[in-house]
């Protein structure tokens, strides 16, 4: 908005339009009307878009912070800046147009727009973080206060000014206009919904059709007095959020409307303005000590809620500054106003350039005092290595469709889920938010009631409870869905992780192998996948899906399955040789080390390090002494070449392949990057076990011992803690 503003004020009189010359050949009479017609346009799907994303029940499902934070940061500005204005009335000598124009002024700070709250935050990537749900619902809250007034104050002047027979007939036919708003396209809209299998697009004859109603319904609501904005908003809250039509809406006219149409609204904004219209710098010093106010109440009315639920300032201080974020909305009424001469130009251009001031203002603050990470610190050690052998293994599986879920189960099947160790396993079923505003991240209750179509989540859910339902106690399942835009889906991950107080967070490979369409990959899932590396609570592993897909699991029989972990060295090969520990207690799985060593120091360490490296490597090979089922070789190798034929040699040799993500810079590290095919973000053994065939049968498991721990700058210095025995 506020780029878009200013290109709009330097075209305008303000700047450029100040010429007469440029203003008539660029901007000619005749054009503005044309201008204005598009801007209204495009002001109509960007609303309407706005209703279709909303979510209505969000508010009924908002808990008692939320609520309390909506109503104290409209009504405690509200009351601070009409004491101001009553104050400012009575000791200086204001204009009767400045005078009028400050309650509207004090109401429509007041509010906080739940659009443009939503935008705010998708903009800063914290919108799925603990303060940005809050800030949405809150939002929301803020917004029906105000509209409840506004409409409220609406009635009562129509009452006063409107002759009966007019104000019946008001009433009557935009109440049929609703009602057939209601009654009638919203239970198209859900038939369209039932008539449009998941994963599909929907047909084009149902865009059109929506896109008809809603030019229909803004020609009536012109008619009947509501504007044809307050209709589209109007159509596009009843229909129905997300996928599949809501998602199909907004990918349809996000580009004509957002990238072609509203940037002529926002030019259009900035031709009404000039700044040469300010005449009296003391209105000027009048509707900024108001909007201070305004936002001093606004920011004390959205902390003291958190502060008193023991939320730490500098989150509380966020959301009061988010709070207080001003945008299209705004605008929009701004120029209602000015059209329906509420308020003058001079009134009009000082509002503006204060909200383009205050956004400006809080934007940089919000980016200086809030890092949604920082909660992401645990404050003990979560990892497979730390784990008493009587302590359940909590894991945290994250899922984006059912090509993921096989390789997941077969990981989950080996991890040897005993009544003395069971598995708490957390399935995270990770969805794209599309054609809605607000993320959610809610737990997944089945139907009731069995029908033969299941959704996407419901099919993985269903595999994992088979799972859960056959080995009884030794496997506790807990299913979720998180649905949120991929730059922020990181927070749904690592906050559950860290509720859960999860051990082993698994995350897919971004790279998948699909069943007649060869190998596909996802920057998205790329992202995500680093974000989770660099900032989750415990131990990650990246599981590549090699293996064949199949249809069906047979639990109550294991296949033999060969694994094998590579040990160079460091904590994330500990890791790895911990779970492999766990894996080898299990009949029916050959576990083998591969011990590698040299004559030049292999991985770059310290002395503790090798110290420890040496001490589990030693448990290791002496249970393997004691089971038949594992067995250790000792690979040394003499350069870059013997490593690379010994990781070649593992290619459809065994089922799974489990190595570290992190080893210290050394010789053999560094060589072996410059073979690798592609720098991932796997280490440099990882990445070159990622280019293994997609169809061999090997998959591989890459593991990144916990990283964040509260205090803690060195992985090796927790060692004393720990509490497993190999």
């Amino acid at each position: 908005m506020q780029k878009m503003g200013k290109a709009g004020m330097i075209l305008g009189p303000s700047v450029l339009g100040s010429y007469s010359v440029f203003a008539s050949r660029v901007f000619p009479l005749s054009g503005i009307n044309v201008l204005e017609t598009f801007s209204i346009f495009g002001l109509m799907i960007c609303i309407f878009q706005i209703g279709v994303k909303m979510d209505p029940m969000v508010i009924m499902k908002s808990g008692k912070k939320a609520l309390a934070v909506g109503i104290l940061s409209f009504v405690l500005p509200n009351a601070l800046a009409r004491l101001t204005t009553f104050a400012l009335k009575h000791n200086l000598s204001l204009d009767k147009e400045m005078s009028n124009v400050l309650p509207h002024v004090v109401m429509l700070l007041s509010m906080t727009s739940f659009p443009v709250v939503a935008c705010f935050l998708d903009e800063f990537e914290i919108l799925n973080s603990e303060i940005g749900r809050l800030a949405c619902s809150s939002s929301m809250v803020s917004e029906i206060c105000y509209w409840s007034v506004m409409s409220f104050n609406y009635t009562v002047t129509s009452l006063e000014e409107m002759s009966p027979e007019t104000l019946v007939g008001f009433f009557l036919s935009n109440g049929l206009l609703m009602s057939i708003i209601v009654f009638g396209i919203r239970p198209g809209a859900l038939w369209i919904v039932q008539n449009s299998p998941e994963g599909r697009p929907v047909k084009e004859i149902y865009i059109f059709a929506v896109f008809v109603a809603l030019l229909i319904c803004g020609l009536l609501g012109e008619v009947t007095g509501l504007t044809a904005l307050f209709t589209s908003f109007f159509l596009g809250l009843v229909i129905p959020d997300g996928p599949p039509l809501g998602a199909a809406l907004s990918d349809t006219l996000d580009c004509f409307g957002s990238v072609l149409l509203m940037p002529v609204f926002f030019t259009a904004c900035g031709l009404r303005m000039n700044v040469f219209s300010i005449q009296n710098l003391e209105n000027v010093g009048v509707i900024h000590l108001v909007v201070l106010v305004s936002l001093f109440g606004k920011v004390v009315g959205s902390i003291l809620p958190p502060l008193l639920c023991r939320m730490p300032f500098r989150d509380a201080l966020t959301l009061g500054l988010i709070m207080n974020c001003k945008g299209t909305i705004e605008l929009v009424i701004l120029i209602s106003w000015k059209v329906h001469n509420v308020m003058n130009d001079e009134s009009f251009t000082i509002m503006i350039v204060s909200l383009i001031l205050e956004t400006g203002f809080i934007s940089p603050l919000v980016k200086a005092i809030y890092n949604p990470s920082r909660k992401f610190l645990a404050c003990k050690r979560r990892t497979i290595l730390h784990l008493r052998n009587d302590e359940e293994l909590r894991i945290l599986a994250c899922i984006h469709g059912l090509e993921n879920a096989q390789a997941i189960l077969d990981l989950i099947l080996v991890s040897n889920p005993t009544h003395q160790s069971p598995i708490n396993l957390i399935v995270l079923h990770l969805i794209k938010l599309v054609g809605r505003s607000s993320p959610l991240l809610i737990a997944h209750q089945p139907r009731e009631r069995s029908f033969s179509y299941k959704t996407l989540s419901e099919q993985i859910f269903s595999a994992f409870r088979k799972l859960a339902k056959h080995f009884g106690d030794r496997i506790i399942i807990n299913c979720y869905k998180g649905i949120s835009p991929y730059t922020t889906m990181y927070n749904d991950v690592c906050s559950l992780a860290l509720d859960k107080r999860t051990i082993f967070i698994i995350i897919p490979f971004h790279r998948q192998g699909m069943v007649g369409e060869g190998l596909k990959s996802s920057h998205a899932i790329r992202q995500l996948n680093k974000n989770v590396l660099d900032k989750a609570p415990c131990t990650v592993g990246v599981l590549i899906d090699n293996g064949t897909i199949r249809s069906s699991h047979n639990f109550s029989h294991l296949a033999l399955h060969r694994v094998v972990v590579l040990f160079f060295g460091g904590a994330d090969d500990r890791e790895a040789l911990a779970f492999a520990a766990r894996v080898s207690e299990q009949d029916r799985i050959l576990v083998t080390l591969f011990h590698f060593s040299s004559s030049k120091e292999i991985v770059g360490t310290t002395a503790r390090s090798k110290m420890l490296d040496t001490k589990f490597s030693s448990e290791f090979k002496l249970k393997a002494s004691q089971n038949n089922r594992i067995s250790c070789q000792d690979k040394v190798v003499m350069d870059c070449r013997d490593l690379i034929c010994v990781l070649k040699s593992l290619e459809n040799a065994y089922d799974l392949v489990m190595v570290g993500r992190r080893h210290a810079e050394s010789w053999l590290m560094s060589d072996v990057r410059q073979w690798n095919k592609w720098q991932g973000d796997l280490g440099a053994v990882g990445d070159f076990l990622a280019s293994f065939d997609h169809e061999s049968g090997t998959s591989i498991l890459v593991v990144q011992q916990q990283t964040r721990l509260w205090g803690l700058r060195d992985p090796e210095e927790s060692m004393h803690l720990r509490r497993v025995k190999i």
